[in-house]
């Protein structure tokens, strides 16, 4: 899958966006700006570059609580997305969701999902839905591997394989389910056999290089939308940081994650961009400022913003 030259330029933006968005909250949480719980998606960027320009803007996007990344690829503004950070008003939930509830349907971005695992049966209720009303629409379902061992995995890719539902089921495999490593908490280190039972057709990619993620997800957005029911990927990634913010981390060394931190995707791109005549260090300085500064004005904009009123308390409330 080939980009144009303004897309790869683009790409490169929104990685570092996110990448500086995600620092940005790292230090506003441990300020006590932010509260809850913060998952940082810092070393998986490729993945959710990769999805914008696989995949169609009205495709349906679902995803885990380390949702952040995600939601800027989507389209989400910075500004509200930082608000809803901070609990206020102007977030893009009203301040209602935080860190792990971030969402946006006219984006048909659907969430940050909190419990393990639990969205994976709404996105085969999506894909259901544009089956049902004849829609080629495709459905991006993002999961951790460690919800490869929950029961919503099995239940929701059962349905979606009995029903050819026209979903992508994408494990980002960043190698560690919470502080435990894969091959300790499943029985199989090759998630993809766990596919097998359903029988789905599978692929592999390396999460750190952005071709292969578009590549991977844009060849199975043609097999959903042409009516061949689900696949199931696994996208070999890596989180530079903890679990969350509250992760010690004893699980894993920092020799390990430096090591690791020798194939991160921006700087990987980054060279793809300077081999290929299509930026030169001053433009990717550039950009790198551009990130600073959108990030520092949707610092200031979640700061400047009101909290929501104490009426609040009781609308969207259904009972």
């Amino acid at each position: 899958m080939a980009l144009t030259r303004d897309q790869s330029l683009d790409a490169y933006r929104l990685m570092k966006l996110i990448r500086r968005f995600e620092e940005k909250c790292a230090e506003h949480y441990s300020a006590g700006d932010i509260g809850g719980f913060l998952h940082l998606y810092i070393g998986q960027e490729a993945i959710a570059a990769g999805a914008k320009y696989a995949l169609r803007a009205d495709d349906n996007l679902i995803t885990a609580y380390r949702d952040h990344g995600v939601a800027l690829a989507k389209g989400l503004p910075p500004g509200g997305v930082m608000a809803e950070m901070f609990g206020k008003a102007t977030g893009v939930c009203g301040g209602k969701g935080g860190s792990m509830h971030l969402a946006d349907k006219e984006k048909r971005f659907w969430g940050g999902w909190a419990i393990v695992g639990g969205h994976l049966p709404l996105a085969a209720g999506l894909a259901l839905a544009d089956q049902y009303s004849g829609t080629d629409r495709a459905t991006l379902c993002l999961l951790g591997d460690g919800s490869t061992n929950i029961g919503y995995f099995h239940e929701a890719l059962n349905l979606a394989g009995v029903w050819d539902l026209p979903v992508i089921w994408t494990v980002e495999n960043n190698q560690y389910g919470m502080g435990t490593a894969v091959a300790r908490a499943s029985a199989v280190e090759d998630l993809t056999q766990k596919a097998a039972a359903y029988g789905m057709p599978t692929a592999t990619c390396d999460g750190m290089d952005l071709i292969a993620v578009m590549d991977t997800l844009g060849k199975a957005a043609e097999h959903v939308r042409a009516g061949k029911g689900p696949m199931f990927l696994v996208i070999d990634t890596y989180r530079y940081r903890g679990h969350s913010m509250g992760d010690p981390e004893r699980y894993r060394t920092p020799e390990e994650v430096e090591k690791e931190k020798m194939n991160d995707p921006i700087e990987r791109w980054a060279k793809h961009l300077r081999d290929e005549k299509i930026a030169t260090d001053e433009q990717l300085e550039a950009m790198n400022k551009e990130a600073e500064d959108a990030v520092a004005a949707a610092v200031e904009f979640a700061k400047s913003s009101p909290f929501p009123a104490p009426e609040e308390l009781y609308t969207h409330v259904t009972a």
